[in-house]
């Protein structure tokens, strides 16, 4: 199948090898419909003057574009401008090729095979998946150590598999490229690294295929020093992101639905919902209020429960049968007969309310029926020590999830939480933290288990302090209109007694 392919070359005071490196570009290439693009960074020498002499000595097999940007624009902001052209012109694949000949253009028919099959989104050159080959290639001792290095703690980190994160020999789906905010991403050397984050976190496909190293007498301009760092600073900064702690837009990538990944059962440790199902007497009549996940529903079935379920806002999986309605967010009115059940779960829920204190109100309120439900309500605790620590280190970043969650607009304390009960007219039963979920972050591991151990003896240390998340149990305390509705029917009463028994026996009986 046949692919518009770019050949996108990226050159910088290359006036040397560019020549060169256009000559050994496969004449088969031209069996697709196949541009060159060679963007000059703003040289110092002529290689401009070198690429466009070539580009129009005579006809060409395949048509080239010579650009050159009128101010530097780095490594990866030349990028940025040939990826943008080939969305721009609708190409299929754009093979990313350096103007110095590092690379071997010679290999762009097989690197492109896996694009023409369909099993890949992105296709990388790897120099390190024949053992030694890039050292046999005069790859410099030091390049190679600190190449392995880096790979290693990336793939530990970023928890993926490649042989090699620093080639610079890449073909990308143009579709794909669409897909990522590229363009955020740093001008400098280590935006190959941040583009193999945004599609290893956007579910993209990436391939290796080996190619051969070649090492000349080319002038590298990577610091190595500040690229090593740069590349540690951006995979911490997109794992720590998995955990709530930072926020990057640029790592903020949208995953089709078929492609996430399925959330694992959060009641296998000690969670909001595992709590939650503990204080769930079997056979209760139960209200979640806000997307409990489906396997707590599972489990209160299992109990002998009767669940019923309100949304208050959005939620990102497939909706829950028995589920009456779903309210405005800002405004949430509660329709529903809260008193007509014995439990009512809001795990989580609170924060993402604009006025809770409106919404607990009308909670209590809505309690109509002689039943005294108990309310088990969940928060996070944006007093946890993490976020302490960072708030001290200028930092206070929302993230996709965790306590700074972009779509938490309130935030809450244990004593704020526990006041905002208490001012609605709830009593407080239990009060209780909830340590962090390590194992929905690490898997169900040895150091999960370890970091929960020791998180909860932290949490006997200082609950405020340690914990990630805080329980309240509560009760609705009788609204003034349910005390004034039930005085008066008592009041009803009394006097109608008292009237049967100012009665003569007998009055009002006739023989």
């Amino acid at each position: 199948m046949k692919k518009r392919v770019l050949i996108f070359i990226v050159a910088y005071n290359a006036e040397r090898t560019i020549q060169d490196v256009l000559r050994r570009i496969p004449a088969s290439m031209a069996e697709h419909d196949t541009e060159i693009l060679i963007i000059d960074d703003s040289s110092h020498d002529r290689t401009f003057d070198a690429a466009h002499a070539y580009a129009t000595q005579g006809e060409r097999p395949i048509p080239i574009t010579v650009l050159a940007n009128p101010v530097n624009q780095g490594y990866g902001g030349n990028q940025k401008m040939g990826y943008l052209y080939a969305i721009r012109n609708k190409f299929d694949v754009v093979a990313l090729v350096h103007g110095d000949g590092q690379y071997a253009p010679e290999l762009l028919p097989v690197l492109l095979a896996p694009f023409v099959e369909g099993t890949a989104d992105a296709v990388f050159g790897s120099r390190m998946m024949t053992r030694f080959g890039a050292l046999k290639g005069g790859m410099p001792l030091y390049k190679y150590v600190g190449n392995r290095l880096l790979t290693r703690i990336e793939n530990w980190v970023l928890r993926s598999s490649l042989s090699e994160f620093h080639s610079g020999y890449r073909l990308y789906s143009v579709d794909a490229l669409a897909r990522i905010p590229f363009e955020l991403n740093t001008n400098d050397f280590h935006f190959d690294t941040e583009i193999i984050i945004q599609f290893f976190r956007g579910g993209l496909r990436i391939k290796e295929l080996p190619i051969p190293t070649y090492y000349g007498d080319e002038i590298s301009y990577v610091n190595v020093l500040k690229y090593g760092v740069n590349v540690i600073k951006a995979i911490t900064h997109a794992r720590m992101q998995d955990f709530g702690l930072f926020y990057d837009r640029k790592f903020d990538i949208p995953v089709p639905a078929k492609d996430r990944p399925k959330i694992p059962s959060r009641l296998g440790f000690e969670s909001p919902f595992t709590l939650a199902l503990d204080r769930v007497p079997p056979g209760s009549s139960v209200l979640d209020v806000d997307g409990a996940p489906g396997d707590l529903w599972d489990a209160l079935g299992k109990k002998g429960c009767r669940v019923t379920g309100i949304d208050l806002v959005p939620v990102s999986h497939a909706p829950l049968p028995d589920r009456p309605g779903q309210s405005d967010r800002d405004r949430p009115e509660v329709s529903i007969n809260v008193g007509a059940y014995d439990r009512v779960l809001l795990l989580d829920a609170i924060e993402h309310l604009q006025s809770p204190e409106a919404f607990v109100e009308r909670l209590r309120k809505a309690r109509r029926g002689e039943k005294d439900p108990v309310i088990i309500a969940t928060t996070h605790n944006v007093a946890f020590v993490v976020t302490r620590l960072m708030l001290l280190l200028g930092y206070f970043n929302h993230g996709i999830r965790g306590i700074l969650d972009l779509t938490h607009r309130r935030l809450f304390t244990f004593s704020t939480f526990r006041k905002l009960f208490e001012q609605a007219g709830y009593r407080v039963e239990e009060v209780r933290g909830i340590p962090a979920p390590f194992p929905s972050a690490l898997g169900d591991t040895w150091l999960a288990r370890t970091l929960l151990a020791v998180n909860r003896a932290l949490m006997r240390l200082s609950k405020s302090l340690f914990s990630y998340r805080i329980l309240l149990v509560v009760r609705p305390t009788p609204s003034l209109e349910w005390l004034l509705d039930r005085t008066l029917q008592s009041s009803e009463d009394r006097i109608a007694g008292l009237l049967a028994e100012s009665q003569p026996v007998g009055a009002g009986t006739t023989r």
